[in-house]
């Protein structure tokens, strides 16, 4: 068996049988693993994604669905209340906006701070979903460059490569996984600069037509079966570790009705119909934007988030 295989968590070790042989040397040879081994971490085994909101975030509930509702209004994939499920995401009170990557096994957190919305929501589902940051890919030096003198002591491993599986897309610099030009900033000036002028980097307002490719991919939605596609759990919805600070974008308090877009109005293509629904999703129509400041936002304490990623 090889570490390459080992690296990645064998599919029997999710769940409540992991103390077969092989997780044990699974769990054992991760500290061999590298963690910045590949673009995209440990995608979950199952379609249907479990989660549970935590007490104290229940006043941000709303949020969390409008998030849930643009990944899965927009791919195969659904989020439902757990039940007795031993692997699920647990939004819960942080004091930044972090989540791990990649499916961890068993009750996984995904930390949402008071100045986290629906956009940084998103954002950090689909970091545990799988997703590392758009900017941290090898070929970004013909699209960005870091100022890593500019960057916060301490973070500058939210702008380390990670080389791996890209699926063979374009490099989507207005990716809502990719950061904006003042993210981490220590001194005010920039900590990424375009090679080319661009107006959105950073947004945290949709996912864009590749940020769904890529969980298309990932998740192989082209076979989906009925039985594993599904809408976001609609029971209490919106009223109608790598850690990433994800708050120092201009960002707006997103209510999305569920089948909504940014129009107000106009459904969501279904899951299951052509290729429009990979249209960028939109969260909603510009409200009251908040400017949050990114020096204050980069200090954001996740020390508890040991292995998660922290992020603008």
């Amino acid at each position: 068996m090889s570490t390459r295989v080992l690296c990645v968590k064998p599919r029997q070790c999710f769940g409540r049988n992991r103390s077969s042989k092989r997780c044990i040397i699974w769990s054992l040879t991760q500290r061999l693993c590298k963690t910045d081994r590949n673009a995209v971490g440990n995608k979950w085994p199952t379609r249907k994604i479990p989660y549970a909101i935590s007490p104290e975030l229940a006043s941000r509930t709303d949020d969390i669905l409008s998030a849930t509702v643009m990944v899965s209004d927009h791919s195969c994939l659904s989020f439902h209340k757990r039940t007795t499920e031993t692997d699920h995401l647990l939004f819960k009170t942080g004091k930044g906006c972090a989540s791990y990557v990649g499916v961890i096994g068993g009750e996984q957190p995904v930390f949402i701070a008071p100045q986290c919305m629906p956009g940084n929501i998103v954002h950090e589902i689909l970091h545990a979903l799988g997703f590392h940051h758009e900017h941290t890919r090898t070929d970004r030096r013909k699209y960005v460059r870091i100022l890593h003198h500019n960057i916060m002591s301490g973070m500058e491993k939210n702008f380390n490569e990670h080389p791996g599986n890209t699926f063979n897309l374009p490099y989507d610099i207005t990716s809502i996984m990719h950061y904006g030009g003042g993210f981490f900033s220590a001194n005010g000036l920039p900590t990424i600069v375009p090679v080319e002028d661009v107006m959105e980097m950073g947004q945290r307002v949709k996912m864009t037509k590749l940020d769904i490719e890529r969980v298309y991919q990932l998740y192989n939605c082209e076979n989906q079966t009925g039985e594993e596609s599904g809408d976001a759990d609609k029971e209490g919805g919106p009223s109608n570790a790598e850690s990433e600070d994800d708050t120092n974008a201009p960002l707006q308090r997103l209510k999305l009705p569920l089948g909504t877009t940014s129009g107000g109005n106009r459904s969501h293509a279904p899951a299951d119909e052509s290729e429009d629904n990979r249209a960028p999703a939109t969260a909603a129509p510009p409200a009251s934007l908040q400017h949050l400041d990114s020096a204050t936002v980069g200090h954001n304490d996740t020390s508890h988030t040991t292995g998660a990623a922290t992020e603008p």
